[in-house]
């Protein structure tokens, strides 16, 4: 039984702004648009969406917000593993010194 999910496409931060750029100039419905360059009309929402938050027409996160966000989740991840190893160690020698 094999699944018919359609895999993930990712698309470059340049044609998105495109994409945003092309719907803007043209006038054309964001549908039209889509079709046009054969993405999803969601997708391209979810762009326009974003493009106004980071120009500051609309609240919300900004891209560069999202991707700092990104950064120290990750960071924090890193560190919560290094703490984590840190105690057990810490635990272990405590045990051997005891001896």
């Amino acid at each position: 039984m094999g699944t018919n999910k359609k895999q993930r496409r990712k698309f470059t931060d340049e044609f998105k702004a495109d994409a945003v750029k092309l719907w803007r100039e043209s006038g054309d419905t964001k549908t039209a648009v889509a079709e046009r360059l054969g993405i999803d009309a969601t997708a391209l929402g979810n762009w326009i969406k974003q493009a106004d938050i980071d120009d500051g027409k609309r609240e919300g996160t900004t891209s560069e917000d999202k991707a700092k966000i990104a950064e120290l989740e990750r960071e924090n991840k890193r560190l919560r593993i290094e703490r984590d190893f840190l105690k057990k160690a810490t635990a272990f020698f405590a045990k051997e010194t005891d001896k």
